[in-house]
């Protein structure tokens, strides 16, 4: 299953403890093993080197649509983040569920992600992995 981690490399310690979660792990769900694959934009990716906003965005929408669910940190930064909300906005383009994760012990969550999400959960790799396992397998 592929899974696309939204991220602001401002807060990047977010976006490092879902990967690590997600992708370095061993899953199984009924004693059969799962795979997660990152579609994520790394760090390194020459994509953040695009030339224009719009070129950009369409490399990000290009990750999404081969992604089959998104995970979104809830943090207070996505309110203001126009990546977020981008992705967010291309997650809709291709019809792709989101899953909002609030970080631990956050006291307030991005009303931005809030409301796109399809599903929430806390800061629980087992919740987490539930979310992206039930909505990636909805497609």
């Amino acid at each position: 299953m592929n899974v696309f981690i939204s991220h602001s490399w401002a807060y990047s310690d977010h976006y490092e403890k879902l990967s690590q979660w997600i992708f370095e792990e061993s899953w199984s769900i009924s004693g059969r093993p799962i795979e997660f694959f990152n579609t994520s934009v790394p760090r390194d990716n020459p994509i953040h080197y695009a030339p224009n906003d719009a070129t950009l965005q369409q490399a990000i929408y290009q990750r999404i649509a081969m992604s089959h669910v998104l995970v979104i940190p809830t943090g207070m930064y996505a309110n203001y983040s126009k990546w977020i909300k981008k992705e967010i906005d291309g997650a809709r383009l291709h019809g792709r569920p989101i899953v909002a994760v609030d970080p631990w012990a956050q006291k307030r969550a991005s009303s931005v992600v809030a409301g796109a999400a399809n599903e929430s959960v806390g800061w629980n790799k087992q919740s987490i992995i539930n979310a992206v396992w039930r909505l990636g397998n909805g497609r």
